[in-house]
């Protein structure tokens, strides 16, 4: 899909063709994404194309399973409210969801305590069991253990140079917490619903609190510390015993598995927030700030101190 232009033409043209109501409505396009390029559509809607091999299936799952899931959940989401069918304009699926407010978190870091308890509620409200035909995703809803040699990498390949102790130090420290959660006891319930790529640029932001969540593509059945992982990822520095206290019942080796998550999901942004500034493509620069902060709450959570 890469060779398809995306622009203002392709997505009208799209909307006259199956959805003509919509058709002659504003068209912006949104900057970000990294699976589906998006248009905000009018004041209320938003269209998303896919732009990488994955991103139809993604779709896909979030058509099939988030308006019911939706229903339950205390912040805006981005619900598909009308599907795009592929034809000769375009050879894949597409959707129009609801528009959600907000500045992506990579850009607008949450700043408000209380968004501790926010995030809390919704992950609460999220996490139910999940049905027997939910999907199943090869690595987050798989144990840590099956993800050793994408750490492994993701270590390797991040830039961990800001800090007061030397790389080595901090390294040992970071392979300690992951190691600690591989330990750790799986998940002894049955598999939960996650939204399962709870980073920064997922979650959206208004004038510092937490006020969307959106990009349900990984939505999947598993571990709830998959998800528990965003108290670091995502909240102010110390924030995550508030909000740990908030979402209740979360005994030491979810909070194990968790930091691991944690760990693991900010050397990846640190990863591929380096790219971006290299100019590589597929990088996003905004994302190696937003990895090294999550990092250093990840460290600091452990006792280790940058």
């Amino acid at each position: 899909m890469a060779e398809i232009a995306v622009d203002e033409a392709l997505v009208r043209g799209l909307l006259a063709e199956q959805h003509p109501d919509l058709a002659e409505l504003r068209l912006r396009e949104v900057v970000g994404g990294w699976d589906n390029q998006m248009w905000r559509l009018g004041d209320e809607y938003a269209v998303r194309i896919p732009r990488t091999p994955r991103a139809p299936s993604l779709l896909r799952t979030e058509l099939q399973w988030l308006p019911s899931i939706a229903e339950r959940l205390p912040l805006p989401i981005p619900v598909p409210l009308r599907s795009g069918a592929p034809s000769d304009l375009f050879p894949k699926p597409w959707h129009v969801v609801g528009w959600v407010s907000g500045e992506p978190a990579d850009r607008s870091p949450i700043t408000h305590a209380e968004s501790a308890e926010v995030l809390a509620g919704f992950l609460k409200a999220l996490h139910t069991e999940a049905p027997v035909d939910a999907p199943i995703s090869p690595d987050r809803s798989a144990p840590l253990s099956k993800l050793t040699a994408g750490f492994d990498h993701g270590l390797a390949y991040a830039e961990l140079d800001d800090t007061d102790l030397t790389d080595e130090a901090l390294r040992d420290a970071v392979r300690r917490i992951w190691n600690a959660g591989v330990a750790a006891p799986v998940w002894p319930g049955a598999p939960s619903w996650l939204h399962a790529d709870l980073h920064p640029a997922n979650v959206l932001v208004t004038n510092g609190a937490l006020s969307g969540v959106i990009d349900f593509g990984d939505l999947c059945a598993g571990d709830p510390a998959t998800d528990l992982a965003a108290a670091w990822l995502l909240l102010p520095a110390g924030s995550a015993p508030r909000f740990l206290e908030a979402y209740g019942g979360v005994d030491d080796a979810t909070i194990g598995r968790a930091l691991a998550w944690a760990a693991y999901r900010a050397l990846g942004l640190i990863s591929i927030g380096r790219a971006g500034d290299e100019g590589l493509r597929g990088g996003k620069p905004t994302w190696r700030p937003a990895g090294r902060a999550a990092l250093a709450r990840v460290l600091d959570h452990a006792g280790v101190v940058g």
